[in-house]
């Protein structure tokens, strides 16, 4: 089964209970991902995610850091000089985001064809990585 890029709305989503649907949607994505070893995130994911968990869900330390650590289980892309680079090109030629291209900078540095996230145009290309919106 193909690799898949989770941006962090899925992580936050799959941690908050203010929609239940979207909640349930994000489970789904992140335990198969777990599961079937086909999930990728990066070093900014999980920083984003600790951000979100704490000041927008208020969720409790112990509880990020479990979540942290299992979502650790997961392929993790370093966000390192060169991929910093890369994502600076993506944001040029997109123009996009410069946090937007370096999710799939991490996402093209991974060999992931897909990233699943709803902060881009679900359906495009960006340098042969395809975005899909799971909520939509």
């Amino acid at each position: 089964m193909a690799k898949v890029f989770l941006d962090t709305n899925v992580i936050v989503y799959a941690n908050d209970a203010r929609d239940l649907v979207k909640q349930k949607q994000a489970i789904d994505i992140v335990t198969v991902a777990i599961r079937e070893a086909t999930g990728v995130i990066s070093t900014q994911v999980l920083q984003e995610y600790a951000v979100a968990a704490s000041k927008k869900l208020a969720q409790a330390e112990e509880a990020i850091l479990r979540q942290l650590q299992s979502l650790e289980s997961m392929e993790v892309v370093v966000v390192h000089p060169p991929l910093i680079r890369r994502a600076l090109e993506v944001s040029g030629r997109y123009r996009i985001s410069y946090w937007d291209a370096c999710i799939l900078a991490a996402a093209e540095q991974a060999r992931c064809p897909v990233v699943l996230s709803e902060d881009l145009n679900a359906g495009q290309l960006y340098a042969n990585t395809r975005v899909d919106n799971p909520f939509a």
